[in-house]
């Protein structure tokens, strides 16, 4: 049965360390020959976290949304052979063709050459899905070769281990639609034989027990797209399957990491019921961090529900914004803006640290760079964008260059800077204000009774959204008009700016001691209305940015209706000339 099936080759651009085996990866392990089980282990253990397998495929599609993809659905799907529940990831993208899915389906090849893509490596899939299952099958449909096809391909490390192969073997069939018949029928690559090999593996190994079966899983799919099954899921030390549908109908979580610990402190009811707890074991609340900016058009849906994207710099009060110049070697990188600010409830709830993004996904999720027993740092919390450094293979870290551990200490040195600003607005006792300050805040916080839980009344006129994703969208004219707004605004505020200028140097070359000197003399009210200054400077350039990229999309868009039109105008002319055919024919009808 196997002789005939397509073998695929284990080639990869990139050697990568084997990663020690998981928890999760400890059930459904057979013995195996030793050409194949190396290299499978190999991808199945390469991610620790599930949720970060699930992100590679999201990542997927996502990347789709270049081809039309309008949304991503990720759901839990009974396998029919056994009732056991499956994971299912669909999106309505561009699909493969029958090349396409084999190359998707081989090691080390990738197809994303663009910055515009999350993806890069080539071996996502595979490891994403090795990682959550023994096996995975997936259904494409495609239009882009003028001849729609459909294509079905298993990657199955029981089949593999059960029949002792020791090549991977990836049973793979194709159909392609044929207008005479308006149906879609078998596409034979080699011969019939070679054909019928695949589909006996197929309707052997897979959920499905009949070639029918396998059509039917096009029906909700349009005209494009791609559905991917991962069955057979791991269980992890206890016995339990590690994905868990039962426990939130709405949502997949980690069995076992959602436990929360009994207790009647406020403190701790905070934080559990905080983002950066739930998305440890909540998909759910992890897929809505997981981009900064979610395209307009396109969702995320979770067992039947939108996915809601949640915008952390919503979280926080008293925000600014800090530029930051990674240098290397006397040159600039490139520029980063960090939006900081205390988390809501600070400093009753324990938070703190950075969402460092990398090309729009999250790397390093409330990334902890200060430590400190005393508390200094308690409630920071920051988010930027890092594309100068490079994250790891499996997207849930960065690789530890120079440059990442001169971000590590700028964003630490933030923090306490930040931290020596700010503190005493949530109830910590700055030192480095004035006695009477100190003494007026110590009187405001007996009078309240205690520190505050939530948000004050009243907010730095600083705090306003900085991420593009909290930023409301805005036309191109709208844009300018909020430029020149935000620029009349700032020309009032220069003398200030000149009086207080070596106090806004806040990059790497900044002389910390120089620093110092020049701000002992500058009183709370001053820095406060500076800023408000900096804030306002810094989101003018993000306003002019985006009024940039919306000039950009129009183009595009132009662009695109141009070659809409022109596809429209010759689908018309070859209508035309049917048309002309069809009537020169001599029909006749038969009596």
């Amino acid at each position: 049965m196997t002789s005939g099936a397509e073998v695929i080759e284990l080639s990869s651009d990139e050697e990568e360390e084997p990663v020690p085996s998981t928890t999760a990866l400890a059930r459904r392990r057979p013995s195996s020959p030793p050409d194949v089980k190396p290299f499978l282990h190999s991808n199945a253990t390469s991610h620790k976290w599930a949720f970060g397998a699930i992100a590679e495929l999201l990542d997927n599609a996502i990347d789709e949304v270049n081809t039309g993809a309008t949304f991503v659905c990720v759901n839990k799907f009974t396998n029919p052979r056994d009732g056991n529940p499956s994971l299912l990831i669909q999106d309505n993208g561009g699909g493969m063709d029958p090349e396409a899915l084999r190359r998707c389906m081989s090691f080390g090849f990738s197809d994303k050459q663009s910055d515009a893509f999350i993806g890069q490596y080539g071996n996502g899939f595979k490891t994403s899905t090795m990682r959550l299952g023994a096996d995975v099958i997936v259904f494409t449909q495609n239009q882009n070769n003028g001849v729609p096809t459909r294509s079905i391909g298993l990657l199955s490390y029981t089949f593999l281990m059960e029949t002792g192969c020791d090549d991977v073997l990836v049973p793979t069939v194709d159909y392609q639609y044929d207008p005479m018949t308006a149906s879609y029928i078998q596409m034979l690559r080699h011969d019939q034989k070679l054909f019928s090999s695949n589909l006996g593996i197929l309707l052997k190994w897979s959920p499905f027990v009949s070639e029918a079966e396998l059509l039917k899983q096009f029906d909700d799919m349009g005209e494009h797209g791609t559905k991917i099954i991962v069955f057979n899921l791991w269980f992890n030390d206890d016995g339990d399957m590690e994905l868990d549908f039962i426990s939130d109908e709405k949502d997949i979580l980690i069995t076992g990491a959602h436990k929360k610990v009994k207790t009647n402190k406020l403190e701790k009811i905070a934080t559990q019921n905080y983002i950066s707890t739930r998305l440890r074991y909540s998909l759910r609340a992890y897929a809505s961090i997981l981009y900064l900016h979610v395209p307009d058009d396109f969702k995320i849906v979770l067992r039947g529900c939108d996915v809601e994207p949640h915008n952390i710099v919503n979280d926080l009060m008293y925000r600014e914004c800090v530029l930051y110049k990674p240098q290397i070697a006397g040159l600039t990188e490139s520029s980063v803006i960090t939006t900081i600010g205390f988390v809501k409830g600070a400093p009753d709830i324990d938070v703190q640290g950075f969402n460092v993004y990398h090309k729009n996904r999250l790397i390093s999720p409330f990334w902890k760079v200060a430590n400190n027993s005393y508390g200094k740092g308690r409630g920071v919390v920051g988010i930027l964008e890092a594309n100068f450094i490079k994250p790891t293979h499996d997207k849930q870290d960065f690789e530890k260059s120079n440059l990442y551990q001169r971000l590590e200490t700028r964003l630490k040195e933030m923090t306490y800077e930040y931290w020596d600003l700010h503190c005493h607005r949530v109830g910590y006792d700055n030192k480095s204000l004035s006695k009477a300050d100190r003494a007026l805040n110590r009187a405001n916080r007996m009078n309240a009774g205690s520190s505050p839980i939530s948000a004050p009344p009243r907010l730095l006129a600083a705090n306003i959204p900085t991420s593009s994703c909290g930023i409301p969208r805005l036309s191109a004219s709208a844009a300018r008009e909020k430029i020149n707004s935000l620029e009349s605004h700032s020309n009032n505020m220069m003398g200030l700016k000149r009086k207080l200028d070596s106090f806004c140097a806040m990059t790497d070359n900044a002389d910390d001691q120089d620093r110092q000197n020049h701000t002992d003399g500058v009183d709370v009210s001053q820095r406060k209305r500076f800023s408000e200054y900096r804030t306002l400077t810094l989101e003018n350039d993000k306003l002019r940015n985006e009024c940039l990229q919306y000039e950009e999309s129009e183009k595009q868009l132009v662009m695109k209706e141009q070659k809409l039109r022109s596809e429209i105008a010759e689908a018309k002319k070859k209508y035309q000339g049917l048309l002309k055919e069809l009537g020169s024919l001599d029909v006749k009808e038969e009596k």
